[in-house]
C-alpha cells in the first residue's frame, strides 16, 4: 500500500479497485496561502453525547454521535496549529429555517432545531478575528460571501475539517475546488454518521476535487509556516 492509498478506506476497496485509480495519483499538499474551514461544528451535531450514533439517532437525527466527539481532539490540535501560524479561520454553521416549510440544508425529518443548536461546539469555539458564515445550504458557497472573503484576503487554498463527510463537507469541497482553491480535507477531523459513508467520500474527494491528508502531516506543514 503506498502512502497514496495510506487512509481509512483500504477496507473498503480492493486491490483492483485501487489500480482503476491508479491515474488519479499524484503528489499530496496543502496548497499556498490557506485558509481553515471548519464546517458545522455546531450542537446539533454532537447533540446526545458521545454515544454510539444508534443510541442517539432517534432522539437527535442530526448527531454524528461517537465520531463528532472522537474528532474533537485532533480538531483542536489543527485550529491551535492554525492560529500559531497565523491563519484565516472560517466557520460555517446552519440556521432556523424562516419558516415550517422552508428548504433546510438537508432533507432531514425530526424535530425544529432552535438557534442554540447552531452554536458552535465550545470545545472548538471561534476566537476573536474567526469568521463565521451562516448558510442555508449544503455547501459553504452557496448563497453565501466565503468566496468573496476569501479572495479579499488573497486566500488560494483551503484546510477542511468537519461535517457531515458526505454531505456539507463534500459539498463546500467540490465547490471549493470549482472555484479555483487548492483543497486539503483532513481525514481524521472529518465525520458523518455513517462510518462507510465517511470512508466512500473521502475517498472520492481525494481521488478528484482534494488531497486527504492525515492530521499529522497538516500539522508538520503547519510547523514549517
Amino acid at each position: 500500500m503506498d502512502d497514496f492509498e495510506d487512509h481509512c478506506w483500504q477496507d473498503v476497496y480492493s486491490a483492483d479497485v485501487l489500480e482503476l485509480y491508479r491515474p488519479y495519483r499524484r503528489p499530496l499538499y496543502v496548497g499556498p496561502r490557506p485558509a481553515v474551514l471548519l464546517i458545522d461544528l455546531y450542537q446539533l451535531a454532537y447533540a446526545g453525547g458521545p454515544k454510539p450514533i444508534s443510541d442517539v439517532s432517534k432522539m437527535f437525527p442530526s448527531s454524528c454521535g461517537i465520531a463528532a466527539w472522537n474528532a474533537l481532539p485532533p480538531t483542536q490540535k489543527l485550529l491551535a496549529a492554525a492560529r500559531r501560524a497565523q491563519l484565516p479561520i472560517f466557520y460555517t454553521t446552519g440556521c432556523v429555517p424562516k419558516s415550517k416549510g422552508a428548504m433546510a440544508a438537508t432533507q432531514r425529518g425530526g424535530r425544529r432545531p432552535d438557534e442554540s443548536d447552531f452554536v458552535i461546539q465550545p470545545d472548538v469555539a471561534p476566537e476573536e478575528g474567526d469568521v463565521i458564515i451562516t448558510k442555508e445550504r449544503a455547501s459553504a458557497f452557496f448563497g453565501t460571501l466565503l468566496a468573496t472573503n476569501l479572495t479579499r484576503l488573497g486566500i488560494q487554498s483551503l484546510i477542511v475539517a468537519g461535517e457531515t463527510t458526505s454531505g456539507c463537507v463534500r459539498a463546500s469541497v467540490v465547490d471549493a475546488y470549482s472555484s479555483g482553491f487548492h483543497v486539503t480535507v483532513v481525514e481524521e477531523c472529518c465525520f458523518d454518521r455513517s462510518e462507510l459513508s465517511h470512508k466512500v467520500n473521502l475517498f472520492d474527494m481525494h481521488h478528484k476535487y482534494a488531497d486527504v491528508l492525515k492530521i499529522e502531516a497538516v500539522l508538520a506543514h503547519l510547523a514549517k509556516a
